[in-house]
């Protein structure tokens, strides 16, 4: 067709000279064949971001730009062999007794080897290999010109081949000040790992062009006061796998339904409103809890009697615990504590076991026993089969679950001030040790402050937000404390300050106010929601609400801000559909707020929602990659830890990145095999689309 119009265009110039006719048909001629050779040739390839990526270049008897590394006990050879994917090169790793740690080969970790980066975008990695164990995985470390290089995440799990595979995984959005990276494959067992052709590039979709026609809600999201009331005091929540909500109030901090044995817990259904009350055999007021693998949830603890009116005795605490069971809505004792516990902690660890610490016991006074719960034997251990350090850790003392199995404890806590020394500490509690960590502000006004493992978990940073002292009446603060628990020594850093709100009639704070009570809710778009608080010890409500982006380490500020004042014994907490859910208020004149808010995120008014049409299988093994399928492109995909929040405390909640491989519309998502960063259980499966929106969760049961 384009010949014939050129044709048609030529023949209609009659009147110019044959030598120039000719000339221009030669130039016209030219210019077609150009155009023809644009339309017909495919896209070039991206750019390889990695040097030497078929190990050809070889200096000094290795390939250039590339190095031998490792870490542990191993009897192992690394080294060069023909038996190539590619030209004659490929690197292999022999171990042949295995103890500990791992070997790997990798990119060089200097200015000119290691692939140059951007923060917050995502690379496609790719490689040919063969191995003859499962002991194998893709490893990555990151550069930050503060910190230097440091391990960053394993993505994927590399299954056993014999003859050459290729694994293609794309990474997580990269972190605040990560500058290069440098990877490789690391063989952690005994086995032999061949690898060859090594391949990274930009795959950081552009977002569209934002629409949305839903005014200031396309930047501040909105929020919805339920048209009815619960029908209990909402001091604990639970998300439980079967979409409900577990509402758990005991006596409900009144001393009339305590003496009069009313104890409350309601499972409320979001989609529908409807609230159905479980027998409570127990004042399960201010318990533990947690969700174990199998989706029941332990409580511990509890309230075995009231203050007396003279001070001579405070609360005590419950040695009794019990699982609810969301398939029968009722509770089942276990065997007691060692000891009571009044605002314990509740920490499920990699291997499905939970540790209980802090709170107080049945005489009013702190607890020093450590409680154990072996899961496999649905039991509380004896005080001599626990590892104890006798230490008492507070009331509701936020512990943290490290990939390497540790406890960090944030400093978060609740009432009065924090634990002597520094204020939060890493404990082991195999060795039954207790290291302090430096940097936390002003310890001793982080009363009911919270703290949460940033997304991704494999991240490892931690950041604890605002506090107060309910005993010295200070005013609340704006602080907020991260961590980087992968480095060498962790310590605590400053964070931005938390917006600044308003009080009731709309007074503006002043420049030092901040808030306790407050609470932090991950988002499936990988950041924090951060809602609710006071100013005082029940009392003065802040009203304040922003989100923390952890790639740039910022606030947004002026989200939209809850109509309910959400002080004391008040919780926040996501649903599978994306919007986060607020309960509670229970200020000093000893009322209770029974309303229920609704938030709706700016990115639920930012286009359509991606829909996970398909999930090859809800039971998910460690290390494994699971197939799903999607209505459109996604950029992301996460598991995020269903909620057991009270007084500021939830410390299992966490975002557990789900590196992708990507074909299309199908998509393998590539599972930690660590259980330390996703401990056994249920969780709420999220995509998102490049416009940010993240689907409705779908449920899948990991370990």
């Amino acid at each position: 067709m384009a010949e014939v119009e050129l044709g048609n265009a030529w023949q209609a110039a009659p009147m110019w000279s044959p030598e120039l006719r000719r000339r221009l048909g030669g130039l016209l001629t030219l210019l077609l064949l150009i155009a023809l050779t644009l339309v017909a040739s495919p896209a070039q390839a991206a750019t390889n971001l990695v040097q030497n990526p078929g190990l050809e270049s070889v200096a000094g008897g290795f390939p250039t730009c590339w190095e031998k590394n490792g870490y542990g006990d191993q009897a192992h050879t690394i080294g060069t062999t023909t038996d190539a994917r590619s030209g004659n090169v490929a690197a292999k790793i022999d171990i042949t007794e295995y103890t500990s740690g791992d070997r790997k080969v990798m990119m060089q970790r200097n200015a000119t080897c290691a692939p140059k980066v951007t923060a917050g975008r995502q690379y496609d990695l790719s490689v040919w290999y063969k191995s003859t164990t499962v002991a194998a995985a893709m490893t990555l470390f990151r550069h930050d010109p503060t910190a230097g290089w440091q391990y960053w995440i394993d993505v994927a799990t590399l299954p056993a081949t014999n003859t050459y595979k290729q694994k293609s995984v794309r990474t997580p959005p990269l972190p605040a000040g990560t500058d290069q990276i440098s990877w490789g494959i690391s063989l952690y067992g005994t086995g032999t790992l061949i690898t060859d052709d090594y391949s990274m590039t930009d795959a950081t979709t552009a977002p569209p062009t934002p629409v949305c026609t839903a005014g200031v809600a396309c930047t501040k999201g909105q929020w919805q006061v339920m048209p009815y009331q619960s029908t209990v005091r909402g001091i604990h929540a639970v998300m439980l796998h079967n979409g409900k909500v577990l509402l758990v109030a005991g006596s409900g901090n009144d001393t009339a339904a305590f003496r009069a044995g009313t104890f409350k817990t309601a499972v409320y259904d979001p989609t529908t409103g409807v609230f159905t009350n479980v027998n409570t055999p127990e004042d399960l007021f201010c318990a533990g809890h947690v969700q174990l693998a199998d989706g029941k949830v332990l409580v511990m603890g509890g309230n075995k009697e009231y203050p007396k009116p003279d001070g001579s005795e405070g609360f005590k605490g419950l040695r009794s615990s019990y699982l609810f069971d969301p398939a029968t809505n009722s509770y089942t004792k276990t065997n007691a504590m060692t000891a009571g516990h009044w605002y314990p902690s509740a920490t499920i660890l990699g291997n499905g076991d939970v540790i209980s610490l802090g709170g107080l016991g049945e005489d009013s006074t702190g607890t020093a026993f450590t409680e154990y719960y072996k899961a496999a034997e649905k039991r509380w251990l004896a005080w001599n089969e626990v590892k104890q350090t006798w230490k008492w850790w507070g009331l509701y003392p936020t512990m943290v679950l490290m990939q390497d199995g540790r406890l960090f404890y944030t400093g978060s806590h609740t009432f009065g001030d924090g634990l002597p020394g520094t204020g939060a500490s890493i404990y082991d509690y195999n060795a039954k040790t207790i290291v302090d960590v430096p940097g936390l502000q002003k310890k001793d006004e982080r009363d009911q402050s919270m703290s949460v493992l940033l997304p991704p978990a494999q991240d490892q940073r931690v950041l604890t937000l605002g506090g107060g002292n309910g005993h010295t009446a200070v005013d609340a603060n704006r602080l907020t404390d991260i961590i980087d628990l992968k480095a060498a020594s962790p310590r605590y850093v400053p964070g931005p300050l938390i917006p600044q709100g308003t009080l009731t009639g709309g007074t503006p704070q002043s420049p030092g106010q901040g808030k306790m009570y407050v609470s932090a809710v991950l988002l499936p778009d990988g950041t924090v929601f951060e809602t609710g608080g006071a100013l005082h010890n029940r009392a003065d409500p802040v009203f304040e609400a922003s989100i923390f982006d952890p790639i740039s380490n910022t606030f947004r500020p002026r989200m939209a801000v809850d109509p309910v004042p959400r002080t004391y014994h008040s919780s926040a907490f996501l649903l599978p559909d994306g919007r986060v859910m607020a309960v509670g208020d229970n200020p000093g004149n000893g009322t209770f707020d029974m309303r229920i808010s609704i938030y709706s995120p700016p990115y639920l008014f930012h286009g359509t929602r991606p829909q996970i049409q398909s999930v090859a299988s809800t039971q998910w093994a460690y290390g494994s990659t699971q197939k799903i399928t999607v209505s459109a492109p996604v950029v992301r995909a996460s598991l995020i830890r269903p909620a057991a929040v009270t007084h500021s405390s939830d410390p299992n909640q966490r975002f557990v990145e789900l590196p992708m491989t990507v074909a299309g519309n199908t998509i393998g998502l590539n599972v930690t095999s660590n259980p330390n960063l996703a401990p056994p259980g249920w969780y709420m499966l999220f995509v998102h689309g490049a416009n940010g929106v993240p689907s409705v969760a779908k449920w899948v049961k990991v370990g």
